[in-house]
């Protein structure tokens, strides 16, 4: 149970750090941001708790698939913005359609003999 809570410590903490980071610069913010973090988290707790390279590895090859989807939500959240809708309803908007992105990216790799 320790070690369950200090995964989700270290994991919090990382993502409060960059918030704070990025009220002050937006810049340093989105750099660490953009370094990925949470990828990196998950792997090395995958490794810690299965002591096998090979399932980050995987886990890493997957991922790349879904890099360009991901974009949906960076694109859409501030055309949505500057378009005058509100913050909360942008990123609602946002993250549904980068699900879409993935669910439609996953079927597309599948009917070509792709599984990730």
């Amino acid at each position: 149970m320790a070690y369950y809570i200090t995964k989700l410590i270290i994991t919090a903490l990382l993502i409060v750090l960059i918030s704070e980071i990025a009220k002050r610069s937006s810049i340093a913010g989105a750099i660490l941001a953009a370094i990925p973090l949470v990828s990196i988290l998950a792997m090395t707790w995958m490794y810690i708790d299965t002591n096998s390279s090979l399932k980050a590895v995987e886990f890493s090859k997957s991922i790349i698939w879904l890099i360009a989807p991901s974009m949906t939500l960076f694109i859409v959240f501030p055309i949505l913005i500057e378009k005058g809708i509100g913050f909360y309803l942008s990123m609602i908007i946002s993250i549904v359609l980068t699900v879409l992105a993935y669910y439609s990216v996953i079927l597309l790799l599948e009917k070509l003999g792709i599984r990730i």
